[in-house]
């Protein structure tokens, strides 16, 4: 008798399916896993850890609350609330810099997705090529860009600075030569209007900040290690598959959430795009969201520019080593 594999899609499919499905009761331990942001293929790799059943077949009932801005991701870890927190190291460092008891147990994002973008007939390929060009971005963003100057030796004042709305229509307008924007969002959008931006990464050119990083505390490190291993191995089996079929997770994020407002294509888009910053040669030889003491240090001295001195020891390799069995 011949064996009929479903497609990668259609076991994602299933999977999700499976969800609306009721399920024989066993014991299985509550966890929260807080995102940092509204539901998105931005979180795709938790999808299918949810629906293929990663997480419940490791025993954890893991729920995945949303954020927002209105629904920052701190809190809840430290009050227990949530077990893992997805966060970025500048918002973790400055959440230690005032006592709070985090540390950074994964990295999603290898590389961080800020970057700016232009028009091809204005292009910014360079940090240099900012100079004499007008920049729109919050202003809450002038650390980033003062951080990007210092790395690559550009005299800051050169650039003038147009405080934006998180919108393309400024560049798009002519109101702007560039935005400072995330990679995976407003250059999306323009391609999905037609327009061929160009987008530069400041990644690429000496910003080292991770982000979109798993936190947890250190008393959970200590009481909860158990949670926390099998938080983060469905985490890595879920971005593992993701990685080798980014459309079939957004197919999955836009049916898991049909109220959510996402469109397919744009979802689509934006997996592919994120597959470059979250997967590289470390991660294909380490793991996902493994991290070393040269990407921790590069880091380190990053955040330092961006005025939010920490140590090393923000970062705690100990749960990614279980999980990929070098504990």
């Amino acid at each position: 008798m011949t064996l009929i594999r479903p497609s990668r899609r259609e076991a994602l499919a299933l999977g999700a399916a499976a969800l609306l499905t009721p399920r024989l009761a066993r014991a299985a331990t509550p966890v929260t896993l807080q995102l940092s942001w509204l539901h998105s293929v931005q979180f795709g790799g938790s999808y299918i850890a949810q629906s293929a059943g990663y997480w419940s077949n490791a025993g954890l009932d893991v729920s995945l609350l949303p954020g927002g801005p209105n629904a920052p991701v701190e809190p809840p870890v430290v009050a227990g609330t949530a077990l893992v927190g997805i966060s970025a190291a500048d918002y973790t460092a400055a959440a230690v810099n005032q006592g709070a008891p985090f540390r950074i147990i994964g990295v999603a994002m290898q590389k961080n997705p800020f970057a700016i973008a232009s028009l091809s007939g204005n292009p910014v390929n360079t940090p240099a090529d900012l100079v004499g060009k007008r920049l729109g971005m919050a202003l809450a963003n002038m650390p980033v860009l003062e951080a990007l100057c210092a790395l690559n030796d550009i005299d800051v004042a050169g650039i003038e600075v147009v405080p934006t709305q998180y919108d393309a229509a400024p560049l798009v307008q002519g109101q702007v030569d560039c935005l400072l924007c995330w990679a995976t969002d407003l250059p999306v959008a323009m391609t999905m209007q037609g327009l061929d931006p160009v987008t530069m990464l400041l990644a690429d050119h000496g910003y080292a900040v991770h982000s979109q990083t798993y936190i947890a505390t250190e008393a959970s490190l200590k009481d909860r290690r158990p949670e926390l291993v099998a938080l983060m191995k469905g985490e890595t089996m879920g971005w593992t598959d993701y990685e080798a079929g980014p459309e079939a997770a957004a197919d999955l994020t836009v049916q898991m959430y049909p109220d959510a407002g996402l469109d397919i294509e744009t979802q689509k888009m934006q997996a592919l795009r994120q597959v470059p910053l979250m997967f590289s040669d470390l991660t294909r030889a380490q793991g996902f969201g493994w991290f070393t003491d040269e990407t921790v240090a590069a880091n380190v001295d990053t955040l330092a520019l961006l005025g939010k001195p920490v140590s090393a020891d923000l970062w705690d390799r100990s749960i990614l080593e279980e999980v990929h069995g070098q504990g």
